[in-house]
């Protein structure tokens, strides 16, 4: 069986992003709160059934995590609920922060 989302660089997600992607940050609260990619919303195991239940299916989605491992098996169970575009974010939330410091909000913003 093949994957059903795709592996995605930061230079990517950044361009999808600023065409209106959904992004979600599987870290924990703690973790998210230090420091995310902007406009990202915080998932868990609580939160995940409202952000099913609220999403819009055909936006991409592109799931990050700290390293980029994670996340894959999070972007793998998305696009089995039914999301039409899952990326996974090569390097997770670290990369992106190397990449981009000047990109990170802290707080639950």
């Amino acid at each position: 069986m093949t994957d059903t989302f795709q592996r995605i660089a930061p230079e990517q997600a950044r361009e999808l992003l600023e065409q209106g992607a959904q992004l979600v940050d599987i870290r924990d609260a703690q973790s998210f709160a230090n420091g995310h990619i902007p406009g990202a919303r915080h998932l868990d195991n609580h939160s995940l059934h409202d952000f099913i239940a609220q999403a819009d299916f055909d936006q991409p989605l592109i799931v990050n995590c700290y390293h980029g491992i994670s996340s894959q098996s999070a972007a793998n169970y998305l696009a089995h609920q039914g999301f039409s575009q899952v990326y996974s974010l090569d390097g997770g939330f670290e990369h992106w922060r190397s990449l981009y410091p000047q990109a990170v909000s802290r707080g639950n913003d």
